[in-house]
């Protein structure tokens, strides 16, 4: 599963004149929160699996501009899953991360940010990793009117028994379709997070509506595929996004 690297990558993006990116992708962004402002998702919804075998969290993220070019961010999560042996619920990992944007030319379009993190072993139940865990990655994007184009990604640690680190990456397009609505669609790369395991491949389309100010929603989701062949799992994510 990709959750405890996930909930590191997530991060936010609004211009109402511009492309969004970040949430509800995959995918991230380099963009960090305007200084002294905060950027909010609750609820945050996010599961993934294979059939009738599903993991995922139910979360609150908060991102706050803390400088020039510098994003704090935090995730606090519920983490479930459901298997063959019934449904569990517990506390998940808190995810706690800084977006650095060290390039930025407006008039080409183009920045570049390291997004380093760490998700922290608070989770109850066994329903974390036990171990802290980290992810560093370094995001790009170009601006080409009313689209974007932004991808990256980067090193996964993760320690324990039976464990591997790992690379993760991947790239997106969005269209401002309107003023309200954005449109984008994805491709994810992760490599095996286990000894003997696989990497996985995940396609998503996701879409951004804005609602009266400050609300927005977010919505993704598409296909998993397992290095190796098998029937597709698949990912959502929904989530109600504010700003202010």
């Amino acid at each position: 599963m990709r959750f405890p690297a996930l909930s590191i990558a997530l991060s936010v993006l609004f211009a109402p004149t511009l492309a969004w990116a970040g949430p509800p992708f995959m995918t991230d962004d380099p963009e960090p929160t305007e200084v002294g402002q905060w950027e909010v998702y609750g609820p945050l919804f996010e599961v993934e699996g294979k059939g009738k075998a599903y993991e995922g969290v139910v979360a609150a993220e908060l991102n706050y501009g803390a400088a020039p070019n510098v994003q704090l961010t935090l995730e606090v999560p519920l983490s479930y899953l459901h298997d063959a042996s019934g449904r569990k619920w517990g506390g998940g990992d808190v995810a706690i991360s800084a977006k650095y944007q060290f390039y930025h030319d407006q008039d080409a379009g183009l920045s570049v940010a390291a997004f380093p993190g760490l998700t922290l072993p608070t989770a109850s139940n066994g329903m974390g990793a036990g171990k802290v865990t980290a992810l560093l990655p370094v995001w790009v994007q170009k601006d080409l009117g009313s689209w974007s184009i932004f991808g990256g990604g980067g090193y996964a640690v993760n320690p324990g028994v039976g464990n591997n680190d790992y690379w993760t990456g991947g790239l997106a397009v969005s269209h401002q379709l309107t003023p309200k609505l954005l449109f984008g669609i994805e491709a994810n790369r992760q490599g095996a997070g286990s000894i003997g395991g696989t990497g996985s491949t995940s396609l998503g389309v996701g879409t951004i509506y804005q609602l009266k100010a400050p609300f927005r929603l977010l919505a993704s989701g598409g296909p998993t595929f397992e290095d190796g062949g098998g029937a597709a799992g698949f990912h959502v994510f929904l989530a109600l996004g504010m700003d202010f």
